[in-house]
């Protein structure tokens, strides 16, 4: 096993803030996107979270259930995922090398000739398992796909960052409210108005814009969107448990008392505040005093707010790649290239992306049998 990076298993450790998110309670492939959910299910149900969880067990590696249905080590601790890893990689006698860059893969008659500053080997069978451009210090800096295509792959038309914190102009007021997390729903638009996809999760305001689980998660539908619909725009509501329509008929409703009297409890004074100014309302008038134009503007401002986002903070803080091999080239049975015989793909290299919460790692853990499995039984 060569691996380029200074440390072994470095996206293991910083996962899950150094916990190591090792699965979900349940994973489907509706939680995924990129290649079709279907090719998707397909290698999934070859390694799904009851025996990846039963793997660990036999490791010694005891998982525990948060109520987000996120299974972690009950140690809380990433080392112990990666330790019982490289224990069980040393009772298979598997050989590592590292650091141990791969510079060049070339197909001859006796196999894959594999090269780097570090030397050269030659075998039968190769599994490329190098990541995407996600966290490139850990090692995953987009080499595997120019390995790919040497060896005659195509990659997908875009590759971008996933599961990445979002930026709006410095000058936002959200910028202003750097720490403030709250519970809302993220919305995409395309440009013709149609809803094409909301996340509802914890949303945290920052100095460059937006982060959070639901910030993540629709990050990499934000940015598909727009490859092929300049115009879709974001959104945001910060009363999930309501609509437009509902809370302007609410409001109507309100009487003598003031916006911050009103969602006392469900909001956070400081962002009440600071989204009343938005919309033009003093926070302490009675609602009932509102004009019409006043009670529409701050209805859309709590349930609809749009969202100027100028970019996202990139790979280095992207949690996942999207994009890469299309499993259309890819024997999903065996994780063997369409293209290249003898050469197996598994992990974030392929054109497969999770939602946060333990997913991308269990796209890992059932590639990785299915291409190793079928390596093996080939040998």
């Amino acid at each position: 096993m060569l691996d380029g990076a200074n440390k072994l298993g470095a996206k293991i450790l910083v996962a899950g803030g150094g916990r190591c998110n090792v699965t979900h309670d349940h994973v489907s492939e509706q939680a995924y996107a990129g290649s079709s959910r279907n090719a998707i299910k397909k290698v999934l149900r070859r390694f799904d979270v009851t025996p990846t969880v039963a793997f660990f067990n036999e490791l010694g590696v005891k998982l525990k259930r948060e109520e987000t249905g996120k299974l972690f080590p009950v140690t809380d601790d990433a080392h112990t995922v990666l330790d019982a890893l490289l224990r069980a990689a040393a009772d298979a006698q598997v050989t590592f090398k590292h650091p141990a860059r791969v510079e060049a893969i070339s197909r001859g008659e006796t196999g894959f000739h594999v090269r780097g500053a570090w030397g050269e080997l030659t075998a039968p069978r190769l599994i490329l398992a190098t990541g995407g451009k996600s966290l490139p210090k850990s090692g995953s800096d987009g080499v595997g796909y120019e390995l790919a295509k040497s060896l005659g792959h195509t990659l997908t038309p875009h590759i971008f960052p996933a599961l990445v914190p979002l930026r709006l102009p410095s000058d936002h007021f959200l910028c202003a409210l750097s720490g403030l997390t709250v519970n809302a729903v993220l919305m995409l638009y395309a440009g013709a108005g149609k809803e094409l996809v909301s996340f509802t999760d914890s949303t945290l305001c920052t100095h460059f814009g937006l982060s959070g689980p639901s910030v993540l998660d629709f990050s990499r539908y934000y940015t598909a969107a727009r490859f092929d619909d300049p115009a879709a725009h974001a959104a945001i509501n910060w009363l999930p448990d309501t609509t437009t329509e509902r809370l302007e008929a609410d409001l109507l409703q309100a009487g003598k008392r003031s916006i911050l009297r009103w969602l006392d409890g469900r909001l956070p004074e400081r962002l009440l505040r600071a989204l009343c100014a938005e919309a033009g309302v003093e926070a302490g008038m009675p609602l009932q005093e509102l004009t019409r134009d006043q009670r529409k503007q701050l209805t859309r401002v709590l349930t609809r707010l749009p969202l100027p986002i100028t970019g996202d903070r990139g790979y280095n803080y992207a949690e996942v790649t999207a994009g890469g091999i299309p499993l259309t080239d890819i024997r999903l049975e065996t994780m063997e290239s369409r293209l290249c015989p003898g050469l197996h793909y598994c992990g974030e290299i392929c054109d497969v992306d999770g939602r946060i919460g333990g997913y991308n790692f269990q796209w890992a853990w059932a590639s990785g049998y299915v291409a190793g499995q079928a390596a093996i039984d080939s040998a």
